[in-house]
């Protein structure tokens, strides 16, 4: 007895009852009616494909793999249903490639061109379009939407080198604070910035400091304390304003960030943290380019020269970094990748032989308060 299908030749719409045998010698599957060309099909059995997505659990829905394909005509038209239990058992036994998913002459070809072209699209965005996206639009980015976004990051900064809370790092000695505002005053009083600078000491043994985006700079206390003088803290505060004034932080953030960074000062978005968080990562080892790191020392000679300051500070301060890196000690990349700290303390000395009078930035009592502004 043969077993019956539902054949549906998928040009006309008709629907056949047609009989069906399995051939195992001619490996075909032969089905019968009156209405077929010269009253039957055969279907060789490596030919036939399930098509599961039109099928219930109990049947199955056949096709055939069309003889010539193009990327729109892997499978031929034609559909057959089979419902027989029995038919079911044989073909998914006999048909090898029943569940096989065709795939187009040249498709992997195809797709790994476009998949190389979608990476080299993303390189191209990443290395090239998104940093001149980045240089052109920190000088049109509002300010008010940049102090924004670095006040997020310093906040995402105090959580990983704290306890994950906010608040707790911030140092407030009220004697401290006095004579840290003391020290920025002087060094930008007669200074043009574009900014109004928010200066923190965080109370961790790190010898780092670090600009945020927006004017958001912080010490930490381990800096302060390495430090024989208040001068050689000027000159790291004025080192780090150089580099928010030229807006090194705010270039690098949004290349850092990426699109995230773009679309949150952008679109104002500073409460997703994804953008800060990354920055906020990069901050703490942040590592300027030789130009950007040359020009910040340039802008901090002059700020200190401008206050009164003697730049042997800055000299003083680089010639620790450098004894602390060949001690092996383990610096953060903001300071140990610094180039070349000898010739630029060297520099530094050059410009402190041309000041003219000078005095320290703080008074012995203020400089006590400042080294006390974390107890």
């Amino acid at each position: 007895m043969p077993a019956m299908g539902r054949f549906f030749d998928g040009e006309t719409g008709q629907r056949l009852h047609v009989d069906l045998y399995i051939d195992p010698v001619a490996e075909t599957l032969r089905l019968e009616h009156s209405d077929l060309p010269m009253g039957s099909q055969y279907w060789p059995l490596w030919a036939i494909r399930a098509l599961s997505e039109n099928a219930r659990e109990d049947q199955l829905v056949l096709s055939l793999k069309a003889d010539t394909s193009l990327d729109s005509a892997l499978i031929v038209t034609a559909r057959l249903t089979v419902d027989d239990p029995d038919l079911t058992f044989r073909l998914l036994k006999l048909c090898p490639n029943l569940q096989r998913r065709d795939i187009a002459p040249g498709a992997i070809r195809k797709v790994a061109i476009w998949s190389t072209g979608a990476v080299s699209a993303l390189l191209l965005m990443i290395f090239v379009i998104l940093p001149a996206m980045a240089n052109t639009l920190a000088t049109f980015i509002p300010i008010e939407r940049e102090v924004a976004w670095g006040r997020t990051v310093v906040n995402q900064m105090e959580r990983f080198l704290g306890d994950g809370s906010v608040g707790r790092l911030a140092c407030d000695n009220t004697e401290g604070l006095s004579a840290l505002s003391e020290m920025t005053d002087r060094l930008t009083e007669r200074a043009a910035l574009q900014y109004d600078l928010n200066v923190t000491v965080f109370d961790h043994k790190m010898v780092n400091a670090f600009a945020a985006p927006g004017g958001q700079i912080v010490l930490m206390r381990g800096l302060i304390d390495t430090a024989d003088s208040p001068d050689e803290v000027a000159a790291v505060l004025a080192h780090e304003i150089g580099h928010v004034e030229s807006r090194d932080v705010t270039r690098n953030a949004l290349r850092t960030a990426g699109s995230a960074g773009l679309l949150s000062l952008l679109l104002g978005d500073f409460a997703g943290g994804g953008a800060a968080v990354v920055v906020a990562e990069w901050t703490l080892n942040a590592s300027y380019s030789r130009e950007a790191e040359a020009q910040a020392d340039q802008f901090a000679l002059n700020m200190l020269d401008a206050s009164g300051t003697d730049a042997t500070g800055m000299a003083e301060f680089f010639d620790k970094i450098g004894e602390l890196d060949r001690s092996g000690l383990d610096l953060p990349t903001y300071l140990a990748s610094h180039p070349e700290t000898k010739t630029r303390a060297d520099a530094a000395r050059v410009f402190a032989e041309a000041q003219g009078l000078t005095a320290p930035i703080l008074s012995q009592r203020e400089w006590e308060a400042l080294r006390g502004i974390c107890s």
